[in-house]
């Protein structure tokens, strides 16, 4: 079974950008994307072979998320069931009769940190949503977490203590995370690789010069280890500022 994550950063751009080759090309089981930046009705796709979900922000050209899938799940939950998370589009789930599978977009804890006590109150109840996921069926987790968990998640580690995103507070939330029962997938496969990062500022030719973080995950239940199959990074595709990341699983 092949997995996509892709935090698009506006799916419309996106597609002017290749997103619909590559999502041809890659033909995966599911697609899972964030910062989808859309209203309902503001764009039809058709993609036959799947089933769409979109869960989009109340406010407009902000944040969504969305999932694409080859097979219709059992159920569809839209966030979290906590009304003050849930105006941002920022959750989906699909369950089927083996697992889960859950795309995420983390709220950002923005400059100066503005954002960070919502923040823990989100990681906090995400953990815990996950949780009770995992006592029914395994859960697979995708999507942009903003945080780069470890230094080799990220080009310039010292110049970003304390940054959003490599604050000490988020990487010790995404160490309870794993500590919860969950495997990051590609360090599980790659666990000293450096270099290898998902997101680049457009500014000072980020990209070009690979200084990057690492923050779109995969994370599994535990009791999925022995059907881990593979880890990807697709950071030759372009269309957005992060770029795709890719599980191989079998859940035959």
């Amino acid at each position: 079974m092949k997995c996509i994550s892709w935090n698009v950063n506006g799916l419309r751009a996106c597609i002017t950008k290749g997103f619909l080759d590559y999502f041809r090309e890659s033909d995966a089981d599911f697609v899972c994307l964030q910062e989808i930046k859309l209203q309902a009705g503001q764009l039809e796709l058709e993609l036959p072979g799947y089933f769409q979900y979109f869960n989009y922000a109340e406010k407009k050209g902000y944040s969504g998320t969305a999932i694409f899938s080859k097979k219709e799940p059992l159920k569809v939950q839209y966030g979290l069931g906590i009304p003050h998370h849930d105006t941002e589009g920022r959750m989906i789930t699909l369950e089927f009769e083996e697992f889960y599978i859950v795309t995420v977009y983390t709220p950002n804890s923005q400059s100066e940190l503005a954002r960070l006590s919502y923040r823990m109150e989100w990681e906090e109840d995400f953990r815990a949503y996950l949780q009770r996921l995992d006592e029914k069926k395994p859960v697979i987790v995708c999507g942009d977490l903003n945080v780069a968990h470890q230094p080799i998640d990220l080009k310039n580690p010292k110049n970003n203590e304390q940054n959003a995103g490599y604050s000490k507070e988020e990487r010790e939330q995404f160490g309870k995370l794993l500590e919860a029962g969950f495997i990051d997938t590609f360090r599980y496969f790659f666990p000293d690789q450096e270099g290898a990062y998902s997101w680049w500022s457009y500014r000072f030719k980020a990209r070009a010069n690979n200084a990057g973080w690492r923050i779109d995950y995969f994370l599994v239940s535990k009791r999925l280890e022995k059907k881990l199959k593979g880890a990807e990074i697709h950071s030759h595709i372009l269309g957005s500022d992060h770029c795709p990341v890719v599980l191989l699983i079998d859940l035959e």
